[in-house]
């Protein structure tokens, strides 16, 4: 079964979402869009190289991730806890868990892992 879910959820995700089965999955969270499809695999918003057109500054041809998932959090009907959830900060991806289901990694918890000294990222119902 381990390797079989990631299967399942490359399938599922792959093609709808561009998801790039980083193991701490926050599609919710970023209008449904994979922030690591960004050049920089940014998890906390654009880098300030946005160019004017709304494309990137490493790919110039590519909208950037951010914007896009922005525009799709704004205009997609979401979930509102999901569309609140959009300027949370969020921890580096842990490259450990690359490859990885995020589905088992969300209810192991896995995905919650913060390097030390960094802000916990756990919200207060998340507490309870």
């Amino acid at each position: 079964m381990p390797k079989l879910l990631p299967l399942i959820e490359h399938v599922v995700k792959g093609p709808v979402w561009d998801c790039q089965m980083c193991g701490q999955c926050v599609l919710h969270s970023t209008g449904m869009t994979c922030p690591m499809n960004c050049p920089k695999t940014l998890r906390n918003g654009p880098c300030g190289g946005v160019r004017e057109d709304g494309n990137c500054e490493v790919k110039p041809e590519m909208k950037c991730v951010w914007l896009k998932g922005y525009e799709r959090s704004e205009s997609w009907p979401l979930p509102k806890v999901w569309k609140e959830e959009f300027n949370h900060l969020r921890p580096p991806v842990d490259n450990r868990l690359k490859g990885d289901s995020s589905w088992i990694n969300f209810f192991t918890k896995r995905d919650r892992w913060t390097p030390k000294g960094w802000a916990n990222t756990t919200s207060e119902t998340e507490k309870h």
